[in-house]
């Protein structure tokens, strides 16, 4: 009698009340399916300290294409156009180039719009509190950091079409250090007209991929939060100061961090750090060298990280 009264509720919960019996890991899951096959057009900002960067969203599907363009409002403007798994970047006073890839390098984690089983390593999947985010209801996931070196990443998203509303890091405090909020958004039967249109363009030719030398060659850095891994490295001049530097790429699927090793700048430095939202960019002056550290990850663990680095033995 107990196992028919349970299939007979089954039976009669509504659609939406079934899907608020999901797991935090299957509304990432369904967020993601939403992001590739809905059609819709979105605004947003994201805000930094007393910074706000606005954008507006396009997705859709067409004559069984993906696209996607990601777009800042402000300043000279700067557009990014993804066909299926082509990304054209439009930046001002540059030539437009191609890259391979299945997602935009934008404000929002790529791994959100993929698998993301493998940040279960270093994070836990928390199911929320209900709310309204821009007028819509909104079920809360939070992406929650196993240890201290790393910030967590929440997730506020609409539970009529799982598509993302709001997006905050999060430091131990509790505190939001950096939020993207959506202020609009529109899911259609057939994508925008700016999308269809976009599908006719000729884009640049995709740059042929370069062979990532992954390996850490005249340095060594001797720690990283758990779950980084390095992704790439190569040796290059810095726009900033035309200066030769190793570069190392760590990634721990959902943040990733850039570490720059030169010979010391002109004029004695102490070290030190600058933030902006969850950015950190940490300036080690090691005597020999010069170790610059930039991610979204709480200033003690990028001084951690750059006083760790070495020449190997």
């Amino acid at each position: 009698m107990k196992y028919l009264y349970v299939a007979l509720l089954c039976l009669i919960l509504s659609p939406s009340q079934a899907f608020s019996q999901a797991t935090a890991k299957q509304w990432l899951d369904d967020m993601a399916t939403a992001v590739k096959q809905r059609n819709f057009v979105a605004s947003f900002v994201v805000v930094k300290d007393r910074a706000m960067e606005p954008y507006r969203w396009s997705h859709g599907v067409h004559d069984n294409k993906e696209l996607e363009l990601l777009t800042l409002l402000n300043g000279a403007g700067l557009e990014m156009v993804r066909v299926d798994d082509q990304v054209t970047y439009y930046e001002p006073q540059a030539t437009p180039y191609s890259v391979k890839t299945s997602a935009i390098s934008g404000p929002i984690p790529e791994v959100l719009f993929g698998d993301i089983t493998s940040l279960e390593e270093s994070y836990n999947f928390v199911l929320g509190n209900k709310g309204r985010i821009a007028g819509r209801p909104a079920q809360l996931i939070r992406i929650e950091a196993k240890d201290e070196d790393k910030y967590s990443y929440w997730v506020w998203l609409d539970t009529e079409t799982s598509l993302l509303l709001k997006s905050a890091y999060v430091n131990n405090a509790g505190e939001f250090l950096e939020q993207l909020q959506l202020s609009h958004l529109n899911v259609t039967e057939m994508p925008a007209a700016e999308l269809i249109e976009m599908s006719q363009r000729e884009f640049p030719q995709a740059l042929p991929s370069i062979a990532a030398l992954n390996d850490e060659g005249s340095w060594q850095i001797g720690w990283l939060p758990q779950g980084f891994e390095l992704l790439k490295s190569d040796r290059h001049k810095l726009n900033l100061n035309n200066e030769l530097a190793d570069y190392y790429l760590y990634s721990d699927g959902l943040i990733d961090v850039s570490v720059f090793v030169q010979r010391p700048l002109a004029g004695q430095r102490p070290s030190g750090s600058l933030t902006s939202g969850a950015t950190t960019i940490y300036i080690h002056n090691a005597g020999a060298f010069d170790v610059s550290v930039i991610g979204n990850i709480p200033v003690q663990t990028a001084k951690n990280i750059a006083e760790s680095v070495q020449r190997p033995l």
